[in-house]
C-alpha cells in the first residue's frame, strides 16, 4: 500500500482532512466572483418575485370569481364574501412568507450594488463599512431581515388592503339591499341597524357576533396598514421599494 505524499498529508491536516477550495488570488478573480454572486442572487430575488405576483394574481381571481358568484343572484349567500376574506387572508398570509424569503435575496443584491457597483459608477470617500462581512455572516447563517407581521403591513399597502375594502363594500350591498339576498329582511331607512343584523346572520351564528368579527378583522387590517412604517433596512435607501 503506498503512502500519501507527505505535502499532501501536510496539506490535508491544514485544511481539516479536506482539499482546499480555490479563493480569488487577484482583482480580476475577485471581480469574477462578485458578478456571478450577483447574478445569482437576482436570479433567486426574481424567482421569490414571481412567486409573490403569482399570488396576488390568485387572490384577484378569488374577489373577482366570489364577487360574480355572490352578486350575480339572490340565491347566493353573503357568507360566500365572507369565505373570500377569509381565503384572501390565507393567501395574504402565504405570500408575506414569501415575501420575506424575497427580502433576503433583495437584501444582498442591494448591498452589492449600493456598495460596490454604486462605487465604481460615482464614488464617494464616505461610502466605507463592513458590507462584506455583512453579506458572509448572511452567507453562513441565513436569516429574515423582516419579521411576518411587517411583511403583512407592507403586502396590505401595496394590493391586500384594497382587495379587502372590495369585499367589505360588496358585502354591505349584499345585506342591506333585499333584492340581492333571498328572504332577506327589507331594512328600514329609518331603523336600519335591526334590519341589517338580522340579515348579517349566519346559521346558527347571531348577526351581532358576525357583525362583531368582521368589525374586529377590519380593525386590524386598518390598523395593519396604517401603522409607523419601519425605516431600517433597505426602506432607508431610496424610494424604490416592491
Amino acid at each position: 500500500m503506498t503512502n500519501a505524499p507527505q505535502g499532501s498529508r501536510a496539506g490535508d491536516e491544514e485544511t481539516g482532512g479536506h482539499s482546499a477550495i480555490p479563493l480569488p488570488r487577484s482583482p480580476g478573480e475577485a471581480i469574477t466572483v462578485l458578478a456571478h454572486f450577483h447574478r445569482a442572487e437576482i436570479g433567486r430575488m426574481t424567482g421569490w418575485r414571481d412567486r409573490i405576483d403569482r399570488t396576488t394574481n390568485w387572490a384577484i381571481t378569488v374577489v373577482a370569481g366570489m364577487l360574480s358568484v355572490s352578486l350575480s343572484t339572490p340565491s347566493a349567500h353573503h357568507g360566500v364574501l365572507l369565505f373570500a376574506m377569509v381565503l384572501v387572508m390565507l393567501l395574504l398570509s402565504i405570500e408575506a412568507r414569501r415575501y420575506r424569503f424575497f427580502d433576503v435575496y433583495r437584501t444582498r443584491v442591494r448591498r452589492l450594488e449600493r456598495n460596490y457597483y454604486a462605487q465604481f459608477f460615482a464614488p464617494r470617500p464616505e461610502e466605507t463599512g463592513d458590507w462584506t462581512r455583512l453579506i458572509g455572516e448572511d452567507l453562513r447563517e441565513p436569516r429574515f431581515f423582516i419579521s411576518k407581521r411587517t411583511a403583512i403591513s407592507r403586502r396590505l399597502r401595496r394590493n391586500y388592503f384594497w382587495m379587502f375594502l372590495v369585499l367589505l363594500a360588496a358585502w354591505i350591498l349584499k345585506i342591506s339591499s333585499s333584492w340581492l339576498l333571498l328572504d332577506a329582511a327589507p331594512v328600514d331607512p329609518e331603523r336600519p341597524v335591526p334590519g341589517l343584523i338580522e340579515n348579517v346572520a349566519l346559521g346558527p351564528v347571531p348577526g351581532w357576533a358576525v357583525l362583531l368579527a368582521v368589525l374586529v378583522f377590519y380593525g386590524w387590517l386598518t390598523y395593519a396598514r396604517f401603522r409607523p412604517r419601519e425605516t431600517g433596512g433597505e426602506l432607508a435607501h431610496g424610494d424604490v421599494h416592491v
